[in-house]
């Protein structure tokens, strides 16, 4: 949403993380798409239906929600929403160098590029190689600009 609204409809930045991020619309959708309680209802579905590719997708999800909800200081997410509006706000940020973002990003940042050599090594295929390194020069491209103005 941030991307589609700083980079597609233009709108500045200050608006974006100033207010958009925190109005009832965008929180609402953070809510739901950071839900543990929704993706763990997915992920027990998809198993029990044996669909596999499901059991995969809201394993990202949840997976997604673990690394997420230990890094975020004062723009967490209601993580066991629709049970608990409760937001866990922790002393370390992936993006807010006061709190400690100069070291947890660079770690986010080795976390995913040892997991793209994991995922080249697997499916050694040029297309699975391009995606996966243009993926890793996103993710370098947005740490950057974490740590530059932040």
């Amino acid at each position: 949403m941030a991307g589609v609204s700083l980079f597609l409809l233009q709108i500045p930045a200050e608006r974006v993380f100033g207010e958009l991020y925190f109005s009832t619309a965008w929180q609402t959708v953070f809510a739901i798409d950071n839900s543990v309680i929704l993706w763990g209802i997915v992920c027990v579905l998809a198993w029990a239906l044996a669909r596999p590719f499901w059991v995969a997708f809201a394993s990202a999800g949840l997976l997604h929600i673990a690394t997420d909800f230990p890094l975020h200081h004062d723009d967490g997410r209601p993580h066991f929403w629709p049970i608990s509006g409760w937001v866990f706000e922790s002393p370390l940020s992936y993006w807010d160098s006061d709190h400690h973002a100069a070291v947890v990003a660079p770690v986010t940042l080795v976390a995913v590029l040892i997991s793209a050599v994991v995922i080249c090594r697997r499916w050694p295929r040029w297309w699975v190689w391009l995606g996966v390194i243009a993926g890793c020069l996103l993710e370098i491209w947005v740490v950057r600009q974490w740590l530059l103005f932040f």
